[in-house]
């Protein structure tokens, strides 16, 4: 099955918890507090992969979590890192995070950092200062990044197979490479895009089947929608035209509904070297079909071939490969969406609504994050987690806002009462 968009959802493993330690033995006349760091959550990354082609296996599994990372120990042992997971995907993959292209993958062994683990928290040991030896403070782990992240496939092949539906495309990629595409004598046989690699003469090129090109594609109509976007980064068009005719049209007209639909789609498509081919030469009366089509199209080098036979392929195989060595009329980078430049913008250090429900929401990175890394069952550490919060003005905007002794107040997961300190 051939997959080539898909949405998952990706958590970035969370660090571990710091560790309160204190060395107690017996001999030892300076003791204190040796508890140590928890270890970082592991990061996500995906990777370009050569032998992969679609983005099947990642249809069954919408939800990708890194592991944690580990407790920190006594004795000031750090706590192990969360590995990293490495997602392999085909090459060709545009990467999109939260709604906003993030990256294109597009070399072998490129591996690309969508979301981050978390760091671990701070053991017991890294509080210790002049004036106070002993804390009994430890951070909990950081929490990883989370992305929702859409992934598209665009095949990247050499030359690209247009045409109607019965053009013969499949026909003639099984006869100029391994690929085994389905071929029958109906319409819309082909429902997915196939690959073949073609040896010619020592010259080796990929070549990509597009199906389902109809009149009105751009538009979404038949399949073409679907798949135009995997032409958008081919070398060469080959447009093949069955010389019978299809739809009740002679194959000159079929042969404008192709040209139409490629420049609606995208006006770059039109530039690329363009290799025409009438196919199905082995049938009666196409002799009459080709010489009525050559009288519109005079100028332009045209191609007569049997893909079901083999006649004429050699030929077309060469013109291909020639094209295939010409510069590329047009810039490249203009048919790949351009990565935003990320824009960074200043924002205050938290901020306070109120909800339908009366209670304050504070938000704001700095002060989730300390809340989600605060363990609330230590003393000390709540007394810190509330004397930052005082430094940050949290207090003074609640009053403003018109929180009263008793008011919730929620930030993060955690729900709170708000009482002014004296």
């Amino acid at each position: 099955m051939f997959i080539d968009k898909v949405s998952i959802f990706l958590a970035g493993g969370r660090g571990g918890d710091g560790c309160i330690s204190f060395r107690r033995e017996k001999y030892v006349p300076y003791g204190g507090p040796n508890g140590g760091n928890g270890g970082k959550g592991g990061d996500i990354y995906f990777e370009g992969d050569l032998h992969k082609t679609t983005l099947l296996d990642l249809s069954y599994k919408p939800k990708f979590n890194a592991p944690n990372g580990k407790q920190g120990l006594s004795s000031n042992k750090f706590g192990g890192y969360g590995k990293d997971l490495i997602i392999k995907i085909p090459l060709g993959t545009l990467i999109f995070k939260n709604d906003e292209l993030f990256a294109d993958i597009k070399i072998v062994g490129e591996r690309i950092l969508v979301v981050k683990g978390g760091r671990g928290g701070r053991g017991n040991a890294s509080f210790k200062t002049g004036k106070h030896t002993a804390p009994r403070i430890a951070e909990k782990g950081e929490p990883g990044e989370t992305a929702e992240v859409n992934l598209e496939l665009r095949l990247i092949a050499d030359v690209g197979f247009v045409g109607l539906p019965n053009a013969g495309k499949s026909t003639l990629l099984s006869q100029i490479s391994a690929a085994k595409p389905k071929i029958a004598d109906y319409p819309f046989t082909t429902l997915t895009p196939s690959l073949g690699v073609v040896n010619y003469n020592g010259k080796h090129f990929v070549a990509a089947d597009i199906p389902g090109i109809i009149e009105g594609a751009h538009e979404g109509k038949g399949l073409g929608f679907e798949f135009l976007r995997h032409i958008r980064r081919t070398k060469v068009l080959v447009h093949l035209i069955d010389v019978s005719g299809f739809d009740d049209k002679d194959p000159y007209e079929n042969y404008k509904v192709i040209n139409n639909e490629l420049k609606k789609y995208s006006k770059h498509l039109t530039k690329k070297h363009i290799v025409i081919a009438l196919n199905k030469v082995d049938l009666s009366e196409a002799q009459k079909h080709i010489k009525k089509f050559k009288k519109h199209l005079k100028t332009k080098k045209l191609f007569e071939v049997s893909a079901a036979t083999g006649e004429g392929i050699g030929a077309l195989l060469e013109e291909t490969a020639k094209m295939l060595e010409k510069p590329i009329p047009f810039n490249p980078e203009e048919e790949i969406e351009i990565i935003p430049i990320k824009k960074y913008v200043y924002e205050p250090e938290f901020k306070v609504n109120i909800d339908k429900n009366g209670i304050f929401v504070v938000t704001g990175t700095k002060v989730e994050k300390l809340t989600e890394m605060t363990k609330f069952g230590e003393n000390e550490a709540l007394r810190r987690y509330q004397n930052i919060l005082k430094k940050m003005g949290l207090e003074i905007e609640l009053e403003k806002m018109g929180a009263k002794h008793g008011d919730a107040v929620r930030i993060a997961d955690f729900k709170f009462t708000f009482e002014k300190a004296s």
